[in-house]
């Protein structure tokens, strides 16, 4: 056979399919894995059933069923009063996974480096270092809440960067960008000529109050910015892996491509399914509330324990301190133990980091779970 060589040497199985098959094997409730244990809406489900019962069932066009990007247009002009094409700058994607790989294929070269911010969700830097790109890892600002430490960012800009990566409402953080932090990023990418890719697929869920600042709604990098979104998150169907990405036609047609030869379009009846969930507001608009009510319980529920919970802010991921509960532990081996000896599975955040801090004690949990399964949770982390 030919000599086997990896092109992506340092990476192997993720976190996430880590500690979800650790939580199997030990039983464990599964605050891993950020995906909804409550069900997707029947109306939702009675509606793609329909269109499958219905015969459409063979390929969608390449950009997304014509149904679903103007219900997406539609949105994005509802939300951020700003109009894009339906046919030539939405496209639908296999996930929001799909769509950042995309992108950075199309905008990525050979050399060029890329902005990271860590801690930052684990597609990214494989998908900058499979294009040939260089990942620039630059730490948020920890003691700020993880807000994006601009001095930091300046400082690593060089002339060979092409590209930052954003995400907000962030993961694994919870915080949330501010209108003057995104008009920093603007201005930043204007004067070094750099492209934006922002990941924005916890858009509905904003808590305490927030506001979640959309880079579509920045006029002056229109010609420069990407976007990317999913409804698995939204509508609570991860296991769809639909989503989308929308920008400027011209970039549009280029990242097209590139998405006509790794997936091409996505299944038709969710999507025709999802495009009349998608016309009924209230379908979203309450998405924030459901959530506040789920964060602000697993904050009361562990506020008898040891664990220190971090503010969150956006997303349906909380941070939380350990260093009380096993001072002398890395946040793997806390994980582990965790899910192994007391039945309740996290990730450590250092998965997100390319240079891990060893004094962080912070493990990261996933709060979109019914009541049920956060108070039996809580109930084993106040035990120990």
């Amino acid at each position: 056979m030919p000599q086997l060589t990896s092109k992506l040497p340092d990476v192997g199985t993720t976190i996430f399919a880590t500690m979800s098959k650790m939580a199997a094997e030990h039983r464990a409730v599964n605050l891993s894995q950020g995906f909804p244990d409550f069900a997707v809406s029947e109306q939702l489900r009675t509606r793609v059933a329909d269109y499958m019962n219905a015969g459409y069932n063979q390929y969608a066009p390449l950009g997304g069923h014509p149904s679903l990007t103007q219900a997406i247009a539609n949105k994005i002009e509802q939300l951020y009063q700003v109009s894009y094409h339906p046919s030539d700058e939405v496209t639908v994607t296999a996930g929001a996974t799909q769509a950042i790989f995309s992108i950075i294929q199309a905008f990525v070269f050979a050399g060029d480096e890329v902005v990271i911010l860590d801690p930052a969700y684990d597609c990214y830097a494989p998908a900058v270092s499979l294009a040939g790109g260089r990942p620039i890892h630059v730490p948020l600002d920890e003691d700020a809440g993880f807000a994006p430490d601009k001095q930091a960012i300046r400082q690593a800009i060089t002339p060979k960067t092409r590209m930052i990566i954003i995400n907000s409402p962030h993961n694994p953080s919870g915080y949330v960008f501010s209108d003057e932090e995104m008009r920093f990023i603007c201005e930043l990418a204007i004067k070094h000529d750099l492209w934006i890719l922002s990941d924005e697929v916890y858009e509905h869920i904003v808590l305490d109050g927030k506001q979640h600042h959309s880079i579509l709604k920045y006029e002056e990098v229109r010609d420069r910015a990407f976007a990317t979104f999913s409804f698995g998150k939204t509508f609570h169907a991860t296991g769809w892996k639909i989503g989308y990405m929308v920008a400027d036609a011209q970039l549009m047609q280029e990242v097209r491509k590139v998405h006509q030869y790794n997936a091409y379009c996505v299944n038709t009846p969710m999507q025709m399914g999802i495009a009349d969930h998608l016309n009924e507001p209230e379908n979203y608009r309450g998405i924030a509330s459901l959530y506040q009510e789920k964060k602000d319980l697993w904050e009361a529920l562990l506020l008898p324990s040891r664990f220190k919970v971090l503010p969150t802010y956006g997303s349906y991921f909380m941070l939380a301190d350990y260093g009380e509960v096993f001072p002398d532990l890395e946040d793997v081996e806390a994980a582990k133990l965790l899910t192994q000896k007391y039945g309740v599975a996290t990730i450590p955040i250092s998965v997100f980091y390319r240079h891990p801090k060893r004094e962080q004690r912070l493990l990261r949990f996933c709060f979109a779970k019914e009541s049920e399964t956060l108070k039996k949770a809580a109930e084993i982390l106040c035990k120990i």
